[in-house]
Order: structure tokens, then C-alpha cells, then sequence
């Protein structure tokens, strides 16, 4: 189960990403997942905003830790003219720093996938159901990440077999994307006809993540009860741990926030100062041991210490059938 048109495309040994995590995906975390066989992924907010690297210079950190492959985030949805330049300077640096793979991420992924071609490089695409894949494919990518409800972050509405199914039309490889936390998951999602499985919240539990000590003892404490959606990071529903902080401020938008997003210009205007807001309160959060905001999916109920990243990997390929 390890050699998968997955493993091909991105040139590793194991079926195995580490998801691109605002603010948690630190070099040394991404570094540490590809050394050991799997794929870390680079998100380039965190790597410039959250942990103090200029992008170029945070790749070749990473590179200075590990030589093996890594793939970078492009969140592409249309924003700002200069938001939208910054994005694809990062690409172009990204393809000149050897990156050839590229998980994109709520828009067209059409620009991205002809610059990742043109390098020799891959592009797989976020999608929550088959209307979003079916405009990923003509934008040319190469793979999906099926994205279901159990998942961290902007989960989606399907049960991981459901959405699967749906998918499977396309012919393209699929990457399960929520609520796989430990190693019989990870080969569960395979034996089903995944070709790899992406975590995220299973990585903020180790040592090379940089979030805090009470985040990580959080995430081994809880169980699914404690995943609540939230709708005031970003307007959406935001899978979070149920705490203190998320208690008091509710789980609903407000009344002005709701005609807002409702409206064809304001919708933007809410947008753009949601995000700014879960950019600063997730950035915050994940570093004070005074909980805020907590991004974690179900797979919660599967993590019960906080273990290195290199044995979550070498774990999942033996469980999997590999040494």
C-alpha cells in the first residue's frame, strides 16, 4: 500500500502528508515529516508572518534540514491584487527552490498547475465535493485532497467513504484529508482506495511543532465532544476545541456580520477583515498558553501523547506494510 500514484507524484516513500497548518506549520515540523519518509508542506503565511522568515530564506531552512521533497501551499482564491502578486511571487520562488509539488486551495488553480507543468511539478487541489473537483480537474491539477466533515479547519460535509465515492469518477488520485489520527486510520483510509492521507492536527502533537505546550496537551486530553464549529474566525464554520475562550465569545456570527456576508460587495469588505482577524487571533492562540482559538479536527480522539513526527511517519508505513 506505500507505492501509490501519490507516492509517485510527489516522489516520497510514504502515502503520508503533513497538512499545511496556519499558524503551526513551522520549518522544523515540515522538515522533520519529509525527512522521515512522508511530505511536509509549506504554508507560506505561517513561514513569513507567524515564524519570522522571509520566504526564500524558510525554505532553504528547511532545506538545511532535510533534502528530501517538500510541497507548498497556495491559497488562491481571488483577493487583492497585491495579496494575489505576493501569492504567485511565492510560486515562482517555490519552483526556482526545487519545489514540485503544490497543494492549492479555494480558487481557480489553472495558473498554478501551468507554472508547476512547465517545472516538471505536480498541483493537488482542496475540494469538499464533486462540483469543486470537477472545476479543480479542468483547471488542470493532478490530484485531489478530499476534505471531509471530520477534519480541522474549514471541514467539509461528507463522510470520508462518501466522498471517496463521489470522487472517484475524476480518475485522478485522492488523498484523504480529516479525522485520521493514529496508524490504524492511516491504513484504513488506503484499504478504502485512498492514495495517501493527510493530517494536520495529529502534527501539532509532537515536539518539533512550535505551538504551545497547552495546545498540544489540549489536543491529547480531548475526544470528539470537544471539536465545536465556530463561525466567528471566519465567517464559516471553523472546527475548533471547545474552550473557555470559544465558550464566552458563542459559536455564531452576529446579526451584522450575517447581512454583511450576505450582501454582493459587503460579502468581500467581511471577508477581508475576517480574515485579518483569524489571521491575528489563530496567530495568538497557538502560542499563548491562554487559550483563544484552537484549529483541531476530530482525529482528536486518536492522539494520546505527544510523539516526534518522524515516528507518526515511520508508524504509519509499518502499519501500512512497510519496515
Amino acid at each position: 500500500m506505500l507505492d501509490t500514484p501519490f507516492t509517485r507524484h510527489a516522489h516520497v516513500e510514504v502515502p503520508l502528508i503533513c497538512g499545511p497548518m496556519y499558524p503551526c506549520s513551522n520549518p522544523e515540523l515540515v522538515a522533520a515529516v519529509s525527512e522521515a519518509g512522508g511530505l511536509g508542506i509549506v504554508q507560506p503565511a505561517s513561514l513569513a508572518f507567524v515564524h519570522g522568515h522571509g520566504f526564500r530564506a524558510g525554505l532553504r531552512r528547511i532545506r538545511s534540514l532535510t533534502a528530501k521533497p517538500i510541497g507548498m501551499n497556495a491559497l488562491i482564491e481571488k483577493s487583492s491584487r497585491a495579496y494575489m502578486n505576493r501569492m504567485r511571487g511565492w510560486v515562482d520562488v517555490a519552483l526556482e527552490e526545487g519545489v514540485r509539488f503544490f497543494v492549492t486551495s479555494l480558487g481557480n488553480p489553472r495558473w498554478v498547475a501551468d507554472a508547476a507543468h512547465a517545472a516538471g511539478g505536480v498541483v493537488y487541489h482542496d475540494v469538499t465535493e464533486a462540483r469543486w473537483a470537477a472545476k479543480a480537474v479542468a483547471g488542470g491539477v493532478d490530484g485531489l485532497i478530499a476534505v471531509n466533515r471530520r477534519a480541522g479547519g474549514h471541514a467539509g460535509s461528507r463522510t470520508a467513504e462518501a466522498l471517496l465515492e463521489e470522487l472517484r469518477p475524476f480518475g485522478l488520485p485522492v488523498v484523504a484529508a480529516g479525522g485520521v489520527g493514529d496508524v490504524a486510520g492511516f491504513a484504513a483510509m488506503l484499504r478504502l482506495g485512498y492514495a495517501a492521507v493527510q493530517m494536520g492536527t495529529r502534527f501539532i502533537a509532537t515536539p518539533e511543532c512550535t505551538a504551545s505546550e497547552a495546545y498540544k496537551r489540549a489536543l491529547v486530553a480531548a475526544g470528539e465532544d470537544d471539536i465545536v464549529l465556530s463561525e466567528r474566525i471566519t465567517g464559516v464554520p471553523v472546527a475548533l476545541l471547545r474552550t473557555p475562550h470559544v465558550q464566552r465569545v458563542g459559536l455564531r456570527a452576529n446579526a451584522f456580520e450575517k447581512w454583511m456576508l450576505r450582501g454582493r460587495r459587503t460579502k468581500h469588505w467581511m471577508r477581508s477583515w475576517f480574515a485579518l482577524r483569524a489571521a491575528w487571533s489563530l496567530r495568538r492562540s497557538a502560542y499563548d498558553e491562554k487559550a483563544g482559538f484552537w484549529q483541531a479536527g476530530r482525529s482528536v480522539a486518536a492522539i494520546h501523547a505527544i510523539v516526534p513526527a518522524g515516528d507518526i511517519v515511520r508508524a504509519c508505513a509499518a502499519a501500512a506494510g512497510g519496515t
